[in-house]
């Protein structure tokens, strides 16, 4: 474990900006999908109250994030 933090340490500059951008675009793409899942669970829902409002709000909302 301590050799990983000492390769991290020595890594040139655009190679630490290279990992840093990347692990942005993961957690970018993770947050996405969560916040698609829950649009998805609510819209569900709306079904189930047969909320036609409600329904229609969310599904625009998911379109303009897709």
């Amino acid at each position: 474990m301590e050799k990983n933090s000492l390769n991290i340490l020595q890594q040139p500059e655009e190679e630490k900006v290279m990992d840093s951008e990347f692990a942005e675009m993961v957690l970018n793409k993770a947050l996405s999908d969560f916040r698609k899942e829950q649009l998805l669970k609510e819209i569900d829902q709306s079904l189930l109250e047969q909320n036609k409002e409600k329904f229609l709000r969310l599904t625009e909302k998911l379109k303009n994030i897709s």
